[in-house]
């Protein structure tokens, strides 16, 4: 199975042919062969095969032209010609070749025979071989052959389907992404099988049924004359970066451009300009949950290895800062590609071909541990093999994983999307969910513009930030398992709204839909501060109650002139004195931590309502729960 191929469209030749003197003494024979190598550096392998075939025709002991043909098929993917071309050539010149050695070892490397890669390689490696290069080249092909018959017993079950007829309804799409709530998948798609023809963005939608539909046009105002593809999207929905190479202005020969979505308009692509993009290539960009983390690829100046990944972060005046390499414990000598951040902001894939694998490029993955990554790992067979894998993209929840496989015969290309089942071995250690609806004036019932903020409750830090859609309302938020968190709506002018969630590890997370209403600040409005947290019969603040309180904070400091009453509320379980006493001590709790805080006691008040104003019936132990309560009032 091959993902997507990288195709190199020359090789460097083993031996400098025109250099060499030539084992055939067949004047014609040596003319096709040279004249087929002109050829074959250029990539036109289909006139490079014909001439070598009348090249061996003139002689058939001819070896060195046995030798080119095979490493042509070598390239070509088909590995059983390259294989009885490349052991005639041995055969021939008497197994006396290094050459033949290294490109046999190579071969069954990517035709999954470790056994005889390595065997091979170590008849070459016996040689004395005294190209540095090459000699690092076949220590690498022997390690991954090593390691694959080492590691190749530990496969899981791996049944990729394609995707039906019409989604993959062009001659060329790859690249695919699927919205966190997997109603939508984006991919890029071509026109025709060369490199020459267009790319766009396109949008296929799941129906009510399951099935994807037919692929659309992402935007008029995205997909242009030139060409558009491997693209990223916040979880929210509308924030897009995406790759265009040439025909638009920009820094380099592929730059990286960023679109909104406001109601159901993208707009006009803009450049992330010159601190994410330079004179080199940039492309292949993952974004962040929340769309302020983005990681791409590069090959600019400062890097490790050919192609890296690069990260940039944006800030709070909305600019992206100037990109640092994510470093030595990634980034390798050779090249890394297609990163992908999971949902859950922590799991890191990329593909490798300087990590040792199973040859070629292999997927890895790594987890981000405050602001290191955990040494990166393969994620092993049969999603990994002897051939090529360098994309991948898992679904929020872990289960589905996207990827294209393309076919290449010359310059012309094929390709289609696939899905499959994540096996044990290649989950995500945290799954994500998401809640999701629309912010509204409590009053006017209108769509609002408003700040929504995540807060992890356990080491009180932000996990994320998105605005809801000034048109529609609509939000999105990701939650990723194993922890509590609080989640914050604000709006200036506003009373702030908090929800409260826990997902911890191993639960069935579904998805929460919730419309918010916020209420403007006026005297009488209230809301609940659902993440102020007792334990049962305590009045004392429990540690995980600060990230509230802090809130509450900030908005009195923002709303000088608003002076509120702090509002304690039990359920009906036990006597009404006894609740009433708790609410009280409760509420006080919060006034003295605001009052120690800096807020002025000229602006604060607390009563204990105890069980007398129950926000719901306390007919169930929901209810119940959600009667016990800590609510702020503006009273002036």
């Amino acid at each position: 199975m091959r993902i997507i191929i990288i195709v190199l469209l020359s090789i460097v030749p083993l031996l400098t042919v025109a250099q060499n003197k030539l084992s055939t003494r067949s004047k014609k024979a040596a003319e096709y062969y040279y004249q087929a190598d002109n050829y074959r550096v250029r990539g036109q392998y289909t006139m490079a095969i014909q001439l070598l075939e009348q090249a061996i025709n003139k002689d058939d002991k001819f070896h060195e032209a046995y030798f080119r043909l095979g490493i042509i098929f070598k390239a070509k993917g088909e590995l059983d010609s390259a294989e009885r071309l490349l052991l005639n050539a041995d055969e021939l010149s008497g197994k006396s070749g290094a050459g033949q050695a290294f490109e046999l070892g190579d071969l069954y490397l990517l035709k999954a025979d470790y056994q005889k890669a390595i065997e091979y390689i170590d008849r070459y490696l016996s040689t004395g071989p005294r190209n540095s290069r090459r000699l690092a080249d076949a220590n690498k092909i022997k390690k991954n052959a090593q390691f694959a018959l080492d590691n190749i017993e530990f496969a899981s079950e791996f049944n990729p389907r394609p995707l039906s007829d019409t989604v993959n309804a062009f001659p060329m799409q790859y690249f695919p992404i699927v919205t966190v709530d997997q109603k939508a998948i984006i991919f890029t798609r071509r026109l025709g099988t060369t490199m020459n023809h267009d790319e766009d963005l396109v949008i296929s939608r799941r129906n009510s049924e399951g099935q994807w539909g037919p692929p659309e046009s992402l935007s008029d105002n995205i997909n242009s004359e030139w060409n558009e593809g491997t693209c990223t999207l916040s979880a929210d929905g509308r924030v897009l970066i995406f790759t265009s190479c040439y025909g638009r202005r920009g820094y380099g020969s592929c730059d990286l451009y960023i679109s909104k979505k406001t109601g159901d308009e993208w707009s006009t692509p803009v450049n992330l300009g010159g601190k994410v993009n330079s004179s080199a290539w940039e492309s292949q960009p993952s974004l962040s949950s929340d769309g302020r983390i983005l990681y791409f690829i590069s090959n600019r100046g400062g890097g490790i290895g050919g192609r890296d990944i690069w990260v940039s972060y944006l800030d709070e005046k909305d600019q992206w800062s100037s990109p640092t390499n994510l470093g030595s414990s990634i980034n390798t000598p050779n090249d890394e590609v297609s990163p992908f951040i999971h949902p859950n902001n922590v799991t890191l894939y990329f593909a490798s071909n300087g990590l040792t694998g199973f040859g070629g490029f292999d997927i890895f993955y790594t987890e981000r541990k405050g602001t290191n990554w955990s040494e990166p790992k393969n994620i092993g067979y049969p999603i990994n093999t002897s051939a090529d894998q360098v994309s991948l993209f898992i679904t929020s929840d872990g289960e589905k994983g996207y990827y294209s496989h393309e076919v290449t015969d010359d310059s012309s290309q094929k390709g289609k999307l696939y899905e499959f089942t994540v096996p044990g071995n290649a989950k995500v250690k945290y799954r994500t969910s998401y809640v999701s609806g629309h912010v509204f004036d409590a009053k006017t019932k209108q769509p609002i513009k408003a700040g929504i903020e995540l807060y992890d409750l356990k080491n009180e830090s932000r996990e994320g930030f998105v605005y809801s859609d000034s048109v529609t309302g609509e939000y999105l938020m990701v939650l990723t398992e194993g922890s509590d968190y609080a989640l914050y709506v604000n709006k200036s002018g506003y009373l702030f709204e908090s929800l409260s969630f826990g997902y911890e590890m191993n639960e069935d997370l579904k998805p929460v839909v919730l419309n918010i209403y916020l209420n403007p600040i006026s005297e009488g409005a209230k809301a609940v501060l659902n993440n102020i947290f007792f334990d049962v019969d305590s009045y004392a603040l429990k540690d995980k109650s600060r990230t509230e309180l802090n809130k509450l904070i900030s908005f009195l400091k923002a709303n000088t002139d608003t002076h509120v009453e702090i509002g304690g509320h039990t359920d009906n379980t036990g006597s009404v004195e006894y609740n009433l006493d708790l609410s009280l001590k409760r509420a006080k709790s919060v006034y003295e931590f605001l009052i120690e805080r800096g807020v002025s006691k000229s602006r604060l008040s607390y009563k204990g309502y105890g069980q007398s104003a129950p926000a719901f019936s306390n007919d169930s132990d929901l209810h119940r729960q959600m009667n016990r309560r800590i609510e702020f009032q503006v009273i002036k």
